[in-house]
C-alpha cells in the first residue's frame, strides 16, 4: 500500500492528497508535524521536506513527481494528457507554476521570513500572476479546457489559501474565483482537506 507522509497545512502535501482521493484507491496518510518532524523524514528525503510517498522499496519526494507516478500507476481517471505534446506542455506549465507562483508560496509559508516587504512582494507576485491566468478561464472549465488535469491539482492549494496569505485578487480576476469554486466543490478535494486546512477559509 502507498503511504503518504503529509503536512497537515502544507500546500504541496495537499496536492498529493488531492490526487490520491481523485484516484479513489487504497492508501495511508501519515500526518507530519512540520515544526517537529520525525527523524526518518530526513532519511527518506535529503531536503527534510514533505510530501514523501513510500511504496515498498520506492521512496519519492517533490509533489509533482509523486503525482505523476500515482497517475501512471493508477491511470483512471487520467490527470496527465495522453498526447505527448500536450503532456510536455503540461509539464512546462507545472514548471512555470513552481517558478512563478510557488516560489512565492514558499516565502509566505516560511516562518523565518519576517521582513514584511519581502512578504508583500511575494503576495503581489502571486496576485499579478494569477490575474494573468484569468483570461484563460473565461471560457475554459479547467486549465486545459473541459478536462480536469494535473494543472488544476497543482494550483488548487494556492487558491484555497489566498485569504490565509492575505492576497486579494483584482476584479479582473473574477474568472479565477469561479474556477476556484469549481475545484473546491469536487468531492475528492473536500475529502483531501485536513481540519487545519478547513479553517483557512471562512
Amino acid at each position: 500500500m502507498m503511504v503518504l507522509y503529509s503536512g497537515t497545512t502544507c500546500p504541496f502535501s495537499q496536492r498529493c492528497r488531492f490526487v490520491l482521493f481523485e484516484k479513489g484507491m487504497d492508501f495511508e496518510i501519515r500526518d507530519i508535524d512540520l515544526y517537529n518532524k520525525p527523524e526518518d523524514i530526513a532519511v527518506m528525503n535529503p531536503y527534510g521536506q514533505v510530501p514523501i510517498l513510500v511504496e515498498r522499496d520506492l521512496v519519492l519526494y517533490e509533489s509533482n513527481i509523486i503525482n505523476e507516478y500515482i497517475d501512471e500507476r493508477f491511470p483512471h481517471p487520467q490527470l496527465m494528457p495522453a498526447d505527448p505534446i500536450m503532456r510536455a506542455r503540461t509539464r512546462l506549465f507545472l514548471y512555470n507554476f513552481e517558478k512563478e507562483l510557488f516560489v512565492h508560496v514558499s516565502t509566505l509559508e516560511n516562518r523565518g521570513v519576517t521582513d514584511e516587504k519581502i512578504r508583500d512582494a511575494a503576495r503581489a507576485n502571486i496576485r499579478d500572476r494569477l490575474a494573468q491566468l484569468a483570461p484563460l478561464l473565461v471560457k475554459n472549465k479547467y486549465m486545459l479546457g473541459e478536462e480536469f488535469s494535473m494543472l488544476d491539482v497543482a494550483v488548487a492549494p494556492l487558491l484555497w489559501r489566498l485569504g490565509h496569505y492575505g492576497i486579494e485578487l483584482p476584479k479582473s480576476a473574477a474568472p479565477i474565483q469561479k474556477y476556484a469554486e469549481r475545484l473546491f466543490s469536487r468531492p475528492a478535494y473536500i475529502e483531501a482537506l485536513t481540519p487545519s486546512e478547513k479553517v483557512m477559509r471562512r
